[in-house]
């Protein structure tokens, strides 16, 4: 509803006229330098329309004042009476604070969070009574849980999904679906009873929509698969297998086939997670960007996402204050698991999407422990340094 009355807005606001654009591109001209940072287009109501970063801010500015009428640089100018902006130290820097921005002003004109979820799924836990498993593409719905991701292959995520809510029983009805639990028998004398669920009927589901399980009983199941998903339970894997040893035994080869595609399914699943922590504990490092005019940053990037930010140490106070960081970022007292929290999702792929397209970027990268051993000198300088001096 919000965004509808967005768009709404935006078509009842008049166009800014030619001579209004020519003044914001006077101004960019005067006051913008080419140099890293985010931008922001602004309409006449103050609402922010379009964010932007750009390695050249005045040159990147300058080209939407140059754009043909029917592409979407002159549809920003036509929507914005004023353009603000801020430099950022690197590149890098300005891409992060991109997405934040995107992420806190939602612009109409941006892309929903551009960037390459939609190549992804991802296993979401929903929040709620009886929560359930749904696969989606990108993330960040208002009523996810958690997040287990990315995953290549939605189809096979969605099959492997649907073999593990009829392992432990978990529901797939609509969201929005009451629950009966049967420790709540008050609700069945206030209401009637809830038609009967199929899935419950063949044993498929716990049927807490019908008083088929406690909450404690689903929330049970709940843990379980929490514990599949995170790698630490492998108790659907082991059901289907003993399930399937069972019908060979019987000799129902039949059954004993059908839950040996379910069980290749699983361990197909469990595969994507072990590869996917493999390619997420590779981007846990600390990251050293030189910065515009000697500003350069250090990252700690922990499991695909910034964990804290410093400038370049210029006293021995501020290399205590980095390394002590380091040494509470890196050693957590929590254990990784394959969860991803909704608000880190855009910045997981984002850091992925980075380090793929610049690998070389990976040679200012160095492990949290090397970087322990060898803290970086005060008053840094790139140049000098044997570690990014043939980078910078």
């Amino acid at each position: 509803m919000r965004r509808l009355s967005k768009i709404r807005k935006a078509l009842s606001t008049p166009k800014t006229s030619d001579e209004h654009i020519a003044e914001m591109r006077a101004h960019v001209r005067a006051s913008a330098a080419d140099r890293p940072g985010v931008y922001r287009w602004l309409s006449p109501e103050g609402e922010v329309v379009y964010v932007g970063k750009s390695k050249k801010l005045r040159t990147r500015l300058l080209s939407y004042f140059r754009c043909a009428p029917d592409e979407k640089g002159a549809r920003i100018c036509r929507e914005a009476t004023r353009i603000e902006w801020e430099y950022t130290p690197s590149e890098f820097a300005a891409l992060l604070e991109e997405l934040r921005l995107i992420k806190r002003y939602r612009p109409r004109l941006n892309v929903a969070m551009k960037r390459d979820a939609r190549h992804f799924a991802f296993i979401k836990l929903t929040r709620g009574a009886a929560p359930k498993l749904a696969v989606v593409r990108g993330a960040g719905a208002d009523d996810a849980q958690i997040y287990y991701g990315p995953f290549h292959g939605a189809q096979r995520v969605t099959e492997a999904v649907r073999e593990l809510n009829d392992a432990l029983g978990l529901r797939d009805c609509r969201i929005d679906q009451p629950m009966h639990f049967a420790d709540q028998p008050e609700l069945f004398q206030l209401m009637p009873r809830t038609p009967g669920c199929i899935r419950h009927e063949i044993r498929k589901c716990l049927g807490p929509c019908v008083g088929g399980c406690t909450a404690g009983e689903y929330d049970e199941r709940v843990r379980m698969v929490r514990g599949f998903l995170d790698g630490a339970d492998d108790a659907p894997m082991d059901a289907l297998r003993a399930e399937m040893v069972a019908a060979s035994e019987l000799m129902d080869f039949e059954r004993a086939a059908v839950l040996r595609d379910k069980l290749q399914r699983l361990e197909g699943l469990r595969e994507q997670f072990i590869r996917f922590r493999f390619a997420i504990e590779t981007l846990s490092f600390v990251y050293t960007v030189p910065g515009h005019d000697g500003d350069d940053r250090v990252y700690l990037i922990r499991r695909g996402r910034v964990r804290a930010e410093f400038g370049m140490p210029r006293s021995e106070q501020d290399r205590i204050r980095i390394l002590e960081m380091v040494e509470s970022v890196f050693n957590p007292s929590d254990r990784d698991t394959a969860q991803v929290p909704s608000h880190e999702v855009d910045e997981l792929l984002l850091l992925s999407s980075w380090f793929r397209r610049f690998p070389a970027e990976l040679t200012r990268s160095r492990d949290a422990r090397a970087f322990v051993a060898a803290p970086p000198v005060l008053a840094y300088d790139a140049a000098r340094d044997p570690l990014f001096g043939d980078a910078a």
